[in-house]
């Protein structure tokens, strides 16, 4: 991936991408690798369709960036509330998986418009794209530089515009629940899915957002129930959710 400010910078990570691509054909079975995405995914739309705009800023309804959406799990649920979606990932893998499932379950009547494209977020903002909201969810700890990666999603928003933001915080509590435990004791997600390492905290992602001239709107907890639900709450220190609004 390329930004505006350098030709020569990628926030797209080979390795990252090879991982998931691996399993973009099993993305959607809940009972997969990827069981802990479907799970907490009702929370995460819930929540985020709280705080994005309630209409678009050029039609009635929002136009919505999901940026890293694998085979489009997050970016159907955003469709079925509603909005114009365009699904974004730089694993051809992905897309092709996206494309398959939306093409055998089409969206119901009513519900948004739904796209997927093959690429990175620097060759739409170097294109010029515009969106009303734009939602990042765990990809931010899998990117090169996200610093530069939070200015290229404030790039891709309107005046006024949404960014929603889910992610790992780095504490000992997530390195013993979210990588430990979840990659090695209960085999929820595959061997070397996160680098814990590259987790971020509330107070970085709040640095990122201002140098990209993004506001806070809104944070809170994501905790998983022994019912395997996930609920919104206080506590930040594993996996959390956030909103900002351009300036």
């Amino acid at each position: 991936m390329t930004t505006s400010s350098s030709d020569s910078f990628s926030s797209v990570a080979p390795d990252e991408i090879s991982r998931f691509s691996a399993l973009a054909e099993k993305w959607w079975d809940p009972r997969g690798p990827m069981r802990p995405l479907h799970a907490m995914n009702p929370l995460r739309i819930s929540w985020a369709c709280r705080h994005i705009p309630v209409q678009g800023r050029h039609s009635r309804r929002v136009s919505a960036l999901d940026i890293g959406c694998g085979a489009g799990l997050a970016s159907e649920a955003l469709a079925k509330t509603g909005h114009n979606v365009t699904g974004l990932d730089a694993s051809a893998n992905g897309i092709a998986a996206a494309r398959k499932h939306l093409e055998t379950y089409p969206l119901p009547r009513g519900a948004g418009s739904l796209s997927y494209r093959e690429g990175s977020a620097e060759e739409l903002a170097k294109e010029g794209a515009k969106f009303d909201a734009v939602i990042a969810f765990e990809i931010i700890e899998h990117v090169t530089d996200p610093t530069a990666f939070m200015a290229t999603l404030s790039q891709l928003l309107e005046p006024g515009g949404t960014l929603i933001v889910s992610t790992m915080n780095r504490t000992l509590s997530s390195l013993a629940v979210g990588k430990i435990g979840a990659e090695y004791l209960l085999r929820l997600l595959p061997t070397g899915t996160h680098t814990w390492k590259k987790f971020v905290t509330p107070a970085e992602l709040g640095r990122y957002a201002r140098a990209a001239g993004l506001t806070i709107e809104a944070i809170a907890g994501m905790s998983p129930t022994i019912t395997g639900d996930w609920k919104e709450s206080r506590n930040l220190s594993i996996n959390y959710i956030a909103a900002f609004r351009k300036l």
